[in-house]
């Protein structure tokens, strides 16, 4: 069944009916034999997780091969290509899992509130330095607060906690692009207001970039 070549199965796939239904067949199977074993440092290919997660993939991989047939420039075996799109539909899947139940971060600012996710640590800074980064981040923190809806915020903190953009579109109930924007207006208003409370671009950065580490 693997034994077509490159331009037998562009051919295949590209015929409809029952030439190409047996084409999806022979790949179907050639790529859930093989993504266990091509995702297996995530994964034990011999585990009912793995193969559960073949199983899941293979139908979106075959809908992207046959969209994407005329992006194949041949430079190696079809299958293989094929099998990378596999792949990268099983990582997405992987990382979209370890988030699934993790719930999306708020903001907020009641005195009772942990913040400890915000609150900046640097070895190497003095005492003094500390307190100007966490007296900065409360001030942004509030900013924050204030000036975006609260979509924009929940958006703004899930990015910050690590979220993937596509796990963070679909709890927020809107497709990537959709977040992209979002998080494009609420970035213009927050620079707009930083500025105006006199906050210089990089001082916003310096502390951003420390956040997670």
């Amino acid at each position: 069944m693997d034994k077509r070549t490159n331009e037998e199965w562009i051919a295949d796939l590209r015929a409809g009916g029952d030439q190409q239904a047996q084409a999806l067949e022979d790949l179907r199977a050639i790529i859930l034999r093989g993504l266990p074993y091509a995702i297996a440092g995530r994964l034990d290919p011999s585990s009912p997780e793995s193969k559960a997660l073949a199983e899941e993939v293979v139908q979106e991989t075959l809908l992207r091969v046959l969209d994407n047939l005329d992006t194949f420039e041949g430079r190696s075996q079809f299958t293989t290509w094929a099998h990378k799109i596999a792949v990268r539909a099983a990582l997405t899947e992987l990382r979209r899992v370890r988030w699934r139940e993790v719930p999306l971060p708020e903001m907020g600012m009641n005195d009772g509130e942990d913040n400890s996710y915000r609150e900046l640590s640097d070895d190497q800074a003095s005492p003094e330095d500390q307190v100007d980064r966490k007296d900065m981040m409360m001030r942004i923190n509030r900013l924050i607060m204030e000036e975006l809806t609260e979509k924009q915020r929940k958006a703004l903190t899930a990015i910050m906690e690590g979220f993937p953009l596509e796990e963070a579109a679909q709890r927020l109930g809107m497709n990537r692009n959709a977040l992209y924007k979002l998080m494009h207006d609420a970035r213009l208003r927050l620079k707009k207001r930083l500025a105006q409370e006199g906050f210089t671009p990089q001082q916003v950065l310096s502390v951003f970039e420390r956040v997670g580490k």
